[in-house]
C-alpha cells in the first residue's frame, strides 16, 4: 500500500538515508522483516504502528543499538555499517529515546554536553555555556536559564534539552522516540514547534509517535509499519482511516473506528 508520489519526483536533493530491505531476528522471532525506508534532508517521516510493530527495533538498528541481520543502509548514497553508537553519531545520525537520558541534578549545561565536556585541564564553563544558549537560540527554546537544574524544567523543556544535545553532533538526522508522550497541549505544542527548527535546518527527522494529531501536525510522509512489515506509506493528508486501517490491517469502518483510540493515546 503506498499513497505517495514518486519520491524522485518531489525531492530535488538525493536522499540522506535508505533502507532496504533491512531485516532483524532475534534468534527465531523476526522483529523486522525486509523493511525499506527513506529520508530526504528537510523532511519530517512519521514512524507509525501498534505497540510490537518494529518502530523501536528499527530506531535502535540506525541507532547502532542493534545489528540487522540482513539487507542494506545507505547514508548519503554510501552502503554503511552501523556497528556501533559511536559510529551513528559519526556518520551523522542522532537519536533521542523517550526516556531522555537526562541527569535531573544536574544543570542544562552539564545536560548538553554530557560526555562532550570541553575540557583543557579544567572545564571550560564559558565557552560550554555559549555554545548551550547558541543550540537553544537556534531551536527558539523557552529555557529560563541554562544554569538551572534539569529537575525544575517542564517535560517539553527537557524535550528541548536533550534536542540540543543531539544537535551538539552537527547530526543531519536526528530520531525521535515518542517525543510527546505523557505531555500537555502546551508542552506538545512547543515540542512539535521543536521539530519544525529541526526541519528548517535542513535535517532529516524520522518520529515515532501513536498521536495522529501530532504526525498530521508535523509529518511530511507517514510510514507505517506492521507486524515487523511495511504497511503503507502515506501522504500527510491521508485520511486517518486509511492510515489506522494500514496499523490495524482493518478493512471494514467499524473496525477502523474501534483503533482510532490506538493512534489517538
Amino acid at each position: 500500500m503506498d499513497n505517495t508520489k514518486d519520491e524522485n519526483n518531489q525531492h530535488s536533493a538525493p536522499p540522506l538515508l535508505e533502507l532496504k530491505n533491512v531485516t532483524k531476528s532475534f534468534g527465531a522471532v523476526s522483529a523486522l522483516s525486509n523493511i525499506d525506508l527513506t529520508v530526504y534532508p528537510g523532511e519530517v517521516v512519521a514512524l507509525v504502528g501498534d505497540n510490537g510493530a518494529g518502530k523501536s527495533t528499527l530506531i535502535k538498528t540506525l541507532a547502532g543499538a542493534h545489528q540487522p541481520t540482513s539487507g542494506e543502509i545507505y547514508f548519503e548514497g554510501k552502503k554503511v555499517d552501523i556497528e556501533s553508537p559511536s559510529r551513528a553519531i559519526a556518520l551523522g545520525m542522532a537519536t533521542v529515546f523517550q526516556d531522555l537520558a537526562l541527569c535531573e541534578n544536574l544543570d542544562v549545561v552539564s545536560n548538553i554536553f554530557m560526555g562532550q565536556e570541553l575540557n583543557i585541564w579544567h572545564l571550560d564553563e564559558t565557552t560550554m555555556e555559549a555554545r548551550a544558549w547558541m543550540l537553544l537560540n537556534e531551536l527558539a527554546a523557552r529555557i529560563p536559564s541554562v544554569r538551572v537544574p534539569v529537575a525544575s524544567l517542564s517535560g517539553g523543556q527537557r524535550q528541548t534539552v536533550a534536542i540540543a544535545r543531539s544537535l551538539l553532533t552537527n547530526p543531519k538526522i536526528i530520531m525521535l522516540d515518542e517525543p510527546t508522550a505523557a505531555l500537555g497541549v502546551a508542552q506538545t505544542a512547543e515540542v512539535l514547534n521543536l521539530v519544525e527548527r529541526v526541519k528548517e535546518k535542513g535535517l532529516g527527522v524520522i518520529i515515532i509517535s501513536h498521536n495522529m494529531e501530532d504526525v498530521r501536525a508535523i509529518a511530511d510522509r507517514i510510514v507505517v509499519l506492521r507486524l515487523g512489515r511495511n504497511n503503507g506509506v502515506f501522504a500527510a493528508d491521508a485520511s486517518n482511516e486509511e492510515v489506522i486501517g494500514a496499523i490495524t490491517g482493518a478493512t471494514d469502518n467499524a473496525v477502523t473506528r474501534r483503533a482510532k483510540a490506538i493512534a489517538d493515546r
